[in-house]
C-alpha cells in the first residue's frame, strides 16, 4: 500500500492530468494529438496496440464473470460441495456434511502431495476451464465460455453503437452501481466472525518487502492499469470534453476516488477472507489468492459460507461485469476513435457504427483461442507481458516528448490558455523530472529482478515467454519505427534538418475550433522569439456535437466538440 500511494502521488495523478489536458486541448484521439510532434506519433500507435491486447483478453475475463453470474441463479451454488462429477478424491468442501473445522485444519496442513483442493477450485479448473496440461495444448473450445464471450461483445457494441453519446449515459450506471454492491458486501462482510482478522492482515505492512523491486513494479502497474494511463483511453475520452473544462479538477477527483475505491474494495475482500480463514481455523494467507484465483476461486468459496449464498454471488459477479464493461467501453472507443481520426474522411465519420461493429467482431474472433482449454494460460501471458512494462515505457517517452521536445513552456502556456491558469508547480516538476525518473528506475529494477511467469504449479515454457516478450515489444517498437519513417519522409537536405522538421509541431496543431485559437494560434499571430512553433489557423468547423454533454467527464464552460464531425 505504501508504494501504491507513492506511485499515485508522483506518477498516477500527474500523468492522468497530462493525458486529460493533452486530449482536451487538441480534441483529438491518441493518434491525432501527436501533431504536437509528429515524429512521436508511434507513441499513439503503441497505445493502440496496448488497448488492442487488453481489449481482447479483458472481455474474456468479463465473459467468465457473465458465466458465473448465470450459474449463480440457482438454489445451491455449483461449487459448494464435492459431490459433483468433476470433483476428485482430494476435494474437501468447507460445508461437506462430515467435515469439521478441525478436520479442515488437518487437511490443510497435510504435505503438498495430499494438499486440500476446494470445490470452488476444482469447479474452476476442471469444469469451467477444463484446463489442459500445457499452453501449447489448446484442446477444445469451451462452448459455454464462447457463448458468454459473444454476449459480452454484443453488450459492449450496443452500448457504444452511438459512440460516447450512448456509452456516456450507460457509464452513469456502470460506474456508480458497483458502489452500491460494494457497500452491501462490505456491511455483510464486517459483521461476520473473523472479519477483523482479515482486515488486519490487509492493513498490516510487511516492511521487509519495501526494498523488493517487484512490489514497486506491481504498484506502478496497478496505478497505470487502474487509472488507464498510457492506454490512449484518457486522451480519447478527454477529447470529447469542452475546451475550457477544468480537467485539472477532474484529474484530482477521479484519481483519488478511483484509488480510494480500490482500498475500499480491499476491505470488502479481506473481511470475507478473514471469515473464511476463521471458519477453517487457518491463517488468512492460506486462503488469500491473486488474479483469477481471487475472483473465481477464493472469494466464490467464501460466498458459499454465507446464508442465501446465491444472492451474494449474483451481486458480486454483477459488480465485476459492470466494472469490466466500463473499462471495455473505453478500450473500444479508443480504437474506433483512432481509426476514424486517422482516416478522417466524411464517409467513415458517417459510418462510425460499422467501424465499431468491425472492431467488436475482430475482438470476438481474436478472443476465441482464450476460451479453449489452454485459454487461461494465454490470458495470463497477455496480462503479464502485453500490458505491463510497455505501459511505463510509453508514459516515459510521452513525458519526454511533450516536456523536452515540444517544450514545457509551450505546453504550460497551452494549459493556461485552456484552463485560465498554468499547471501547479508540483505537476510541472513531476512532469519534467520526478515521474519520468521514477518510471525509469522501476523499469530498470523490474528487469534486474525479472522472474518468469507461472500459473500455480505450471511453469511456462521458453517459447511461450518469448511470445510474451514479443507482445510487449510490439507496442514499444512502434515508437522507433514510426520515428525513423517520419524522419525519412520529412523535408530537409541534411539529417539534422529532417530531424528538426519531424519533431516540430504541425501547422494544424492546436485547439480544434477557430474560436479557441488565440495567442500564438491566432490567424494574425507572428511567431516571436518565445516560441519556435509555426502554426496557422484551422477553418471553422462543426466540432464535436452534444456528445460531450452526455459524457461524465464534461465541464461547465466552453463549447462541445462533436465525435462525428471532428477532423
Amino acid at each position: 500500500m505504501f508504494p501504491y500511494f507513492i506511485m499515485l502521488v508522483f506518477c498516477g495523478i500527474p500523468l492522468f492530468f497530462m493525458e486529460l489536458s493533452f486530449g482536451q486541448f487538441a480534441s483529438q484521439g491518441c493518434l491525432g494529438v501527436w501533431r504536437v510532434s509528429p515524429m512521436f506519433k508511434g507513441v499513439g500507435y503503441g497505445m493502440m496496440v496496448v488497448s488492442t491486447y487488453i481489449g481482447i483478453y479483458y472481455n474474456v475475463v468479463i465473459c467468465i464473470a457473465f458465466y458465473y453470474f448465470f450459474v449463480s441463479m440457482t438454489r445451491v451454488l455449483p461449487w459448494t460441495y464435492c459431490s459433483n462429477a468433476w470433483n476428485t478424491p482430494d476435494c474437501t468442501g468447507v460445508l461437506d456434511r462430515n467435515l469439521s473445522s478441525r478436520a479442515a485444519l488437518n487437511l490443510t496442513l497435510l504435505n503438498d502431495t495430499q494438499k486440500r483442493t476446494s470445490p470452488s477450485e476444482e469447479y474452476w479448473r476442471r469444469y469451467v476451464l477444463d484446463l489442459s496440461d500445457d499452453i501449447g495444448n489448446l484442446g477444445e473450445v469451451r462452448l459455454p465460455l464462447l457463448g458468454c464471450l459473444g454476449v459480452s461483445w454484443v453488450v459492449v457494441f450496443l452500448c457504444l453503437i452511438k459512440g460516447v453519446k450512448s456509452s456516456g449515459k450507460v457509464v452513469y450506471f456502470t460506474a456508480t452501481f458497483p458502489y452500491v454492491v460494494l457497500t452491501i458486501l462490505f456491511v455483510r462482510g464486517i459483521t461476520l466472525e473473523g472479519a477483523l482478522t482479515g482486515i488486519m492482515y490487509y492493513l498490516t505492512p510487511q516492511w521487509d518487502k519495501i526494498l523488493d523491486a517487484k512490489v514497486w513494479g506491481d504498484a506502478a502497474s496497478q496505478i497505470f492499469y487502474s487509472l488507464g494511463c498510457a492506454w490512449g483511453g484518457l486522451i480519447t475520452m478527454a477529447s470529447y470534453n469542452k475546451f475550457h473544462n477544468n480537467c485539472y479538477r477532474d484529474s484530482i477527483i477521479i484519481s483519488i476516488t478511483n484509488c480510494a475505491t480500490s482500498v475500499y474494495a480491499g476491505f470488502v475482500i479481506f473481511s470475507i477472507l478473514g471469515f473464511m480463514a476463521n471458519h477453517l481455523g487457518v491463517d488468512v494467507s492460506n486462503v488469500a489468492d491473486h488474479g483469477p484465483g481471487l475472483a473465481f476461486v477464493a472469494y466464490p468459496e467464501a460466498l458459499t459460507l454465507l446464508p442465501i449464498s446465491p444472492l451474494w454471488s449474483i451481486l458480486f459477479f454483477f459488480m465485476l461485469i459492470l466494472l469490466g464493461l466500463g473499462t471495455q467501453f473505453c478500450l473500444l472507443e479508443t480504437l474506433v476513435t483512432a481509426i476514424v481520426d486517422e482516416v478522417g474522411n466524411e464517409w467513415i465519420i458517417r459510418k462510425k457504427t460499422f467501424v465499431t461493429l468491425g472492431v467488436a467482431v475482430a475482438g470476438f474472433l481474436l478472443g476465441v483461442p482464450l476460451t479453449t482449454q489452454a485459454g487461461i494460460y494465454w490470458l495470463l501471458l497477455m496480462d503479464n507481458y502485453a500490458a505491463s512494462f510497455s505501459l511505463v515505457v510509453i508514459s516515459c517517452i510521452m513525458c519526454v516528448a511533450i516536456m523536452y521536445v515540444y517544450g514545457h513552456r509551450n505546453y504550460f502556456k497551452d494549459i493556461e490558455m485552456m484552463l485560465g491558469f498554468p499547471p501547479p508547480l508540483f505537476f510541472q516538476i513531476c512532469w519534467r523530472f520526478i515521474s519520468p525518473a521514477i518510471i525509469f528506475f522501476i523499469l530498470v529494477f523490474t528487469v534486474i529482478q525479472y522472474q518468469p511467469i507461472s500459473y500455480n504449479d505450471y511453469i511456462y515454457p521458453t517459447w511461450a515467454i518469448s511470445i510474451g516478450f514479443l507482445m510487449a515489444l510490439s507496442s514499444v517498437i512502434c515508437i522507433p519505427i514510426y520515428a525513423i519513417y517520419k524522419v525519412c519522409r520529412s523535408e530537409g537536405d541534411t539529417l539534422l534538418e529532417r530531424f528538426k522538421n519531424a519533431t516540430k509541431a504541425s501547422k494544424d496543431w492546436g485547439p480544434a475550433l477557430a474560436e479557441h485559437r488565440s495567442g500564438r494560434y491566432a490567424p494574425a499571430f507572428s511567431p516571436s522569439t518565445e516560441s519556435h512553433l509555426e502554426v496557422q489557423p484551422l477553418q471553422p468547423e462543426k466540432g464535436r456535437s452534444e456528445a460531450a454533454a452526455a459524457s461524465p467527464m464534461q465541464g461547465s464552460n466552453g463549447s462541445a466538440h462533436s465525435q462525428d464531425s471532428r477532423l
